[in-house]
């Protein structure tokens, strides 16, 4: 049976909820993030942090414009963060203690973009810039240990840790992958040492290194010792394999698609089994930037990993171009509207086969898929037309002057989301009824992530090489919360019991659901309950790097007042399911999810995982009768309604919590919340992107205009204890690390044949690159471009 739970502890953490008014569909102001958001996660049940480039926002921090930021939760209040190093284009991940990392970035680069002013060996990217001051982050680890509002955040244990003079890779890495591995490692795959638009010369003479721009290695986080061994996929995949989109499998090898090809990839001992190709040739990876995500793990379909991919662009070779520019003008190529899912390790001995879903109600690159706790993705940001990425000039459109949606590479922004439900049958998949328009375009470096209330937190797009404020997708710095379709309900589960810790494998738990959560009959409430863990992953360039949820097997037992125990099962005992590390847990009753839940899935370590058996479970006990005593007019959830009803985000009910066989009724619980989470406002100044005439585009309407709540002390706990195993975190010594007489880790680098042929772009990326001797591609003009 269920402990007893104390009442205070259990009052603070229902307390630490915000009180936001919500509409189910609808988009709401969440404030200025400061920086532009081009990556974003959630740190705890309180923070979002939040990444930019190197470039020259307003928001200042220690004498030179910010590039980090940090966004609260209750206030929707964001606060400037120092990061040293060019964060631009990383990868980032999180590890078992509830930290994160992010991998690599750009060379050092100041006003406009340019190269920094202490170059590199060879002058090809920059150490180190007097105006913006930031450094060379291509080989940069950067560690940082979320906190709460209770910790001191000027302590550097708050801050991030950035210093590649003491902590780095192995290679340099710009737009590469990272995927966490069942121990709590991170593998970090290819990337460009340095590039452009795509990493390529064209023609493609050399598709292993590209005359020493791109990367085709790959190496682990912590390092194993061992030099970076190459990944001969990523030479078949050469110029189309940035941010590799990559999954790991039940048995620990890794699932990776890049181009139009896909592998099954044993990265222990470097062999890979060929996949299908992408159907049609639709790239998926950056810049198409299709929206890939894995489904959620259920006990319905025995816990095995299908990938979904959706969108992208299937632009011809040529269009692509090279390091400087695409060939052709891709804003007037129309994007993707196709769906595609491959399940890689089949249990039923089958071969691994891509097969064609629903498309979505529109063409969409930068699309981005967020998995919904209620097992649903919600497609958000992107563009009809074009791809990602940002350039001055194509091969048909030589000059600035006539680019006509400035630096974007990409028209017709898509601001209706869309939700795609994976067990409705086929042809029913996709709705967006009773979604509203974002007004705001999403488009290049936007981002996108789940809060712990179950909402959606967008922000970003800055299709610029710097900050730039009237141009037609300006630099933006303001945050959205879209609401989905189970706020039209304004009682949510009020789970009691929720543990901070899981295991794979052991004993199982119980939580009680109170008879206040839900309406009707206590047996079919008990029937639907759902109990999943999500983790919303690092979330840029239109990809969730880690996002996973795994809905955990459990029974029940229906109380006489109402109530429901459920028994929940421990995660399955094999770790490469759902990596060690954060996550947040929510119970779904009728499709409508309660606030998430912070914990740590694994010991927190690094390294093998414990493992038990799988829990067994008690049947399940019903009881007719029973029933809950919420209200049945602010129970309903349903996500094809068109009728948005006024929600909360939080539960305002009265809450009736029953422990063992005692009922405490907790008459003064809504105004107590409302107490506790009355929003702040900062008296500091903020930035507001000028507005844009634009025409946004509704989904569906292809004429639209074209020109954590937890416990934080086991956190908290498990990242004090641990802290001391990155020794880097421990390192003092930043006068000495932190100069502009530091030497440079990065080794000289080219990307030409030794002939001085390239031109400066202004772009901070070299340009270099071999002459084409293909003749112009013949451009399809039957398709429309759709705005």
């Amino acid at each position: 049976m269920l402990s007893t739970i104390p009442l205070i502890p259990f009052l603070a953490a229902y307390a630490s909820y915000p009180v936001h008014a919500a509409t189910a569909g609808s988009f709401v102001n969440a404030g200025s993030t400061l920086v532009s958001a081009m990556m974003m996660f959630v740190g705890n049940s309180e923070k979002v942090y939040i990444l930019d480039k190197a470039e020259g926002n307003a928001a200042q921090i220690n004498g030179h414009s910010a590039w980090g930021a940090v966004w609260d939760f209750a206030t929707q209040q964001a606060t400037v963060m120092d990061v040293r190093t060019n964060v631009f284009c990383s990868s980032g991940m999180h590890l078992p203690n509830g930290s994160f990392i992010t991998l690599g970035g750009n060379g050092a680069v100041g006003p406009g973009g340019n190269l920094g002013s202490q170059l590199n060996p060879g002058g090809y990217s920059a150490s180190w810039d007097a105006t913006y001051q930031d450094f060379d982050g291509t080989k940069a680890i950067r560690i940082l240990n979320p906190c709460t509002s209770s910790d001191n955040f000027d302590s550097p244990n708050c801050q991030w840790y950035d210093d590649p003079t003491v902590l780095s890779m192995q290679s340099m890495r710009w737009y590469s992958a990272a995927e966490a591995l069942g121990d709590g490692s991170v593998i970090i795959i290819g990337g460009f040492s340095n590039g452009g638009y795509v990493n390529r010369n064209y023609p493609n003479v050399d598709p292993a290194t590209e005359g020493g721009a791109a990367n085709p290695t790959y190496e682990y986080f912590p390092s194993n010792g061992q030099t970076p061994a190459t990944f001969n996929f990523l030479i078949n995949t050469s110029g189309l394999n940035a941010y590799a989109h990559t999954f790991l499998m039940p048995s620990g090898k890794l699932l990776v698609q890049a181009n139009i090809s896909t592998v099954l990839w044993d990265h222990k001992a470097n062999q890979e089994t060929p996949l299908p190709p992408m159907p049609g040739n639709i790239v998926r990876v950056y810049p198409a930037s299709g929206a890939t995500a894995m489904l959620p793990l259920t006990p319905a379909n025995n816990y095995t990993p299908t990938v979904m991919f959706c969108g992208g662009s299937d632009m011809p070779d040529f269009a692509w171009g090279n390091y400087t520019y695409p060939f052709i003008n891709t804003w007037e190529y129309p994007a993707s509207s196709k769906c595609h899912r491959i399940t890689p390790e089949p249990t039923d001995g089958s071969a691994p086969v891509y097969v064609e879903d629903d498309d979505m109600p529109e063409t969409r690159s930068m699309g981005q898929f967020v998995i919904l706790p209620t097992g649903q993705l919600l497609a958000v940001n992107g563009a009809l037309n074009g791809t990602a990425g940002y350039s001055q000039a194509t091969l048909v459109t030589p000059t600035f002057a006539q680019m006509p949606f400035g630096e974007s590479l990409s028209s017709g922004p898509v601001g209706t989301p869309a939700l795609y439900d994976p067990t409705k049958p086929a042809g029913q998949r996709w709705s967006n009824v009773g979604f509203g328009t974002s007004k705001i375009a999403r488009l290049y470096h936007s981002s996108a992530v789940l809060l712990p209330d179950a909402s959606v937190l967008i922000a970003g797009s800055n299709p610029n090489v710097d900050v730039n404020l009237t141009t037609i997708f300006p630099t933006t710095y303001q945050a959205e919360i879209f609401y989905p379709p189970y706020f039209n309900a304004t009682t949510r589960p009020l789970p009691i019991g929720m543990p901070s810790k899981l295991s794979y494998g052991g004993n199982p738990f119980d939580i009680l659901v109170p008879a206040t959560s839900y309406s009707g009959s206590a047996n079919d409430a008990a029937d639907s309950a759902t109990v999943v863990i999500q983790r919303s992953g690092f979330t840029t360039h239109a990809m969730n790097m880690g996002q996973r949820v795994m809905q955990l097997n459990n029974t029940y037992t229906v109380n006489s007042n109402g109530s429901i125990t459920l028994h929940v099962a421990q995660v399955p005992p094999n770790s490469n399911l759902f990596t060690p590390g954060p996550a947040f847990m929510f119970v779904n009753v009728h499709g409508i999810p309660s606030n998430g839940t912070y914990l740590i899935v694994g010991n927190g370590q690094i390294g093998t995982q414990p493992t038990a058996a799988a829990s067994v479970l008690p049947p399940s006990v019903r009881l007719a009768g029973a029933s809950g005593s919420a209200d049945p007019s602010n129970t309903s959830g349903n996500n094809n309604s068109s009728d948005s009803t006024t929600g909360s985000t939080s539960h305002t009910g009265v809450i009736v919590g029953v422990i063992v066989a005692v009922v405490a009724v907790l008459g003064a619980i809504g105004a107590f919340i409302g107490i506790c989470t009355v929003r702040r406002r900062r008296a500091a100044v903020r930035i507001s992107p000028s507005s844009s005439s634009y025409p946004m585009t509704s989904a569906g309407l292809a004429g639209a205009g074209s020109a954590a709540l937890g416990m934080r002390g086991a956190g908290a706990g498990i990242r004090s204890s641990d802290s001391s195993a990155f020794v880097p975190l421990q390192h003092d010594n930043h006068s000495q690390a932190w100069n502009n007489s530091t030497t440079s880790l990065n080794t000289p680098y080219k990307d030409h044949d030794d002939t001085a042929m390239g031109r400066p772009s202004g772009m901070g990326m070299s340009v270099d690159y071999d002459p084409y001797a293909s003749s112009p591609m013949n451009v399809d003009n039957s398709r429309t471009p759709r705005y």
